[in-house]
């Protein structure tokens, strides 16, 4: 048990490793779809690249989605909708007019006639009027009558389900069912004219038949208060029937029969090839998805994510060894790998989308954004090869994802510009809508037939890939990584703790800025992130405004406090700069990052003046150059190892009696050349290639910076 305690200590990072990898593949297999795959590869218009063909069991012919979409929808197109005819709004509304109408008409005779119910009046005179009022009752009831018998319907219920001439409806009156055509019905607008142009017809028929019409009784009477609709959209019925027909289409085109020939090799995929080869593919999907293959298909979905989770590490290990070396970029990595082929897995079995709308570039872009292109592409790579795999149409998906990738890895040249991100949205757009096109017209041969709907879902895609602006933000915070966007805000010279350093110490802000620059056009030279370098470059020395009077660069009246000081105590003073700085800025919440150019920026070296001094003073104490010693640790970065360098070179630059060419490369070949045979650089990927370049480029900017002026006569 012991020596197990001593193994899982001495190997603790290897074993945490191992478990997030392996961890990793558990759970992309648990999301892996357990339904079979059809073997073959196949595009519309294509050569058929494997062998011949044959049926291996007898299977339908299924028609495409898409004709089966057009049957369904000229099915429902004629449908005719289902109304309910209530009689009892007829009884109720007929009842109303009746009572309303005895009312009136006493009404009437008593206000034109002066007769009041129960008088006595002249037999022929009242028998007039008793005729009257029968035909007054009987016009307007057949009017009411000639509106329900067809149906009154809402106007919105018949303009939203009924559309065109010759249409018809179903009327249920009880348990009978009649077809009629909807123009037969009446809508309230149509039965208000209708009551309208009767009364008009009847007056006129009256007067030339030369009898008495009080037509101020029928306009006092308005019909058009006891029209209300009878006939109401029944959703229930007509939805039933809707889907009795949809059930009744069928979904196949034919048989073919086992042992016949399905397609021969080489021969072009045309629609009715497709259609078949379609038709075989589901079925032997279907078979694939009996119970018994169900540990088989588990082992093969095991053993494509152990191969392609493999291959990612062995990637990081040969390409990338310093991610594997973090246990929060493995983490970082794996996590972002787990999170998309878990969300292509959802989108698989629902079907809620199509995978064209998952922002695969995603992934690229923020891996882009924290390290490099080459590892963003390979981890895209890797996800997009294992969704691939469950995906329909995986060559066209693959091939889609992988040039979209490439794009927005190339077109994202920095994530601290916010256009760049609406410019690369762009581009991805396009980079899918112009491949999705060149695949469409391939396969069908005309650009008619490709299918919009991708296009929405391509726009959908792009406009996700705007959420990467705030998600580097959260993954800055949650994984203590450094995008481009903070760095330049950290490089702002109006930051507080910069201002303070210019405020307090005005000679180490002018040399850190210097150094800076010196550093920048050095990183642009050999490769490396510039924007970093600048920014540690300038906060490098920000320990330097404890006790600030004792850098030679902050003193101006001639006075130097190291004067009255011994040389140890000298050294301590300017060596404690260091940790000063490292405390201040974890004070101010600098990232690690940019603390590590502060650690790092003198290395091991020796405060080589009063080191010097001592020696010459105490010729015998040589073994105590500890006490003049930097504490580390080295630069182990190839940034870290540029700041070095001209950190140094600036500094003794200010020291020349004369700013000639020869001096500056001496000074330059000289302070280097030290600093490699202290072995400052043997922990930095550095070459001595790039440092050939550096120390050029370095020459180049302080002959640049001290260029003799000419000295202009005076007036």
């Amino acid at each position: 048990m012991r020596k197990f305690f001593i193994f899982f200590r001495n190997n603790k990072k290897k074993i945490y490793q191992a478990g997030l990898f392996l961890l990793t593949i558990i759970i992309v297999t648990f999301f892996f779809p357990r339904e079979g795959k059809f073997q073959y590869e196949y595009q519309k218009g294509k050569p058929w690249m494997h062998e011949d063909l044959y049926a291996d069991y007898d299977f339908p012919i299924y028609k495409l989605e898409s004709r089966l979409n057009a049957e369904r929808d000229s099915i429902l197109g004629d449908f005719n909708p289902y109304f309910r005819y209530d009689s009892s709004v007829v009884v109720s509304k007929m009842n109303d007019f009746l009572e309303a109408f005895d009312q009136k008409w006493t009404n009437f005779l008593s206000k034109h006639y002066y007769l009041v119910e129960g008088a006595e009046t002249d037999r022929i005179y009242s028998r007039r009027l008793e005729e009257t009022k029968n035909r007054y009752l009987s016009f307007t009831s057949d009017i009411l009558e000639h509106l329900y018998l067809p149906g009154i319907v809402e106007v919105s219920d018949i303009l939203e389900r009924v559309r065109g001439e010759g249409r018809f409806i179903v009327i249920i009156k009880g348990n009978i069912a009649e077809k009629a055509e909807y123009t037969d019905v009446f809508t309230l607008k149509r039965a208000y004219e209708y009551i309208v142009s009767e009364l008009n017809t009847y007056k006129e028929r009256e007067e030339n038949a030369k009898r008495l019409v009080d037509i101020e009784f029928l306009d006092e009477l308005n019909l058009s208060n006891f029209v209300r609709p009878n006939l109401f959209y029944d959703e229930e019925t007509s939805t039933k029937v809707k889907e009795s027909l949809v059930n009744e289409i069928s979904i196949t085109l034919g048989m073919v029969q086992v042992n016949q020939l399905i397609i021969s090799k080489g021969e072009v995929v045309s629609n009715s090839k497709f259609r078949i080869l379609e038709s075989l593919r589901q079925e032997h999907e279907s078979r694939l998805g009996s119970a018994s293959n169900y540990y088989l298909k588990l082992l093969g979905s095991s053993l494509l994510v152990i191969v392609s989770i493999l291959m990612l590490y062995l990637f990081l290990l040969h390409f990338r060894s310093e991610i594997l070396d973090s246990n929060i970029s493995t983490l970082f990595i794996l996590l972002l790998v787990v999170i998309f082929i878990f969300i292509s897995s959802i989108v698989y079995k629902t079907g809620a989308v199509s995978f064209y709308f998952i922002p695969f570039v995603f992934v690229p872009i923020i891996i882009r954004t924290f390290y490099d292109a080459r590892l963003a592409l390979f981890i895209h790579l890797v996800i997009i090869l294992v969704v691939g795999f469950f995906v329909p149409n995986s060559f066209e998906f693959v091939f889609l994802n992988i040039i979209a990738g490439i794009v927005a890895i190339f077109s994202l040249t920095n994530t601290y510009q916010r256009g760049q991100f609406f410019l690369t949205a762009l581009l991805i757009f396009l980079s899918y809508g112009l491949v999705y096109a060149g695949i469409g017209i391939i396969q069908e041969s005309s650009i008619k037939n490709l299918e919009w709907i991708n296009y929405a879902w391509f726009a959908g895609n792009s406009a996700l890939i705007l959420l990467t602006l705030p998600s580097i933000y959260i993954f800055e915070k949650l994984f203590g990584f450094l995008s481009d966007a903070t760095l330049l805000e950290l490089s702002d010279t109006n930051q507080s703790l910069l201002r303070k350093l210019g405020a307090k110490a005005p000679g180490t802000f002018q040399h850190s800025m210097q150094v800076a620059n010196l550093a920048e056009e050095a990183v642009r030279i050999i490769g490396g992130n510039a924007l970093l370098l600048r920014t540690g470059a300038l906060y490098h020395d920000i320990g330097k405004m404890y006790r600030h009077e004792y850098f030679i660069e902050n003193q101006t009246d001639n006075f130097n406090p190291h004067e009255r000081m011994g040389f140890s105590e000298s050294a301590e003073i300017i060596i404690n700069h260091v940790e000063k700085g490292v405390e201040l800025a974890r004070k101010n919440n600098l990232p690690k990052q940019v603390i590590d150019f502060i650690r790092t920026h003198h290395g091991t070296t020796k405060v080589q003046y009063f080191y010097r001094s001592y020696i010459r003073k105490y010729p015998h104490n040589v073994e105590e150059g500890e006490k003049f010693t930097y504490p580390g640790p080295k630069p182990f970065t190839k940034e870290t190892a540029i700041l070095m360098m001209a950190d140094s070179v600036e500094a003794a630059s200010r020291s020349l009696k004369a700013y000639t060419e020869d001096k500056i490369n001496d000074l330059v070949e000289n302070i280097i050349k030290q600093q490699i045979e202290d072995e400052q650089f043997t922990e930095a990927p550095i070459t001595f290639n790039d440092i050939n370049l550096i120390k050029e480029t370095f020459k180049k900017q302080l002959i640049n910076i001290y260029h003799v002026r000419i000295e202009y006569p005076e007036a």
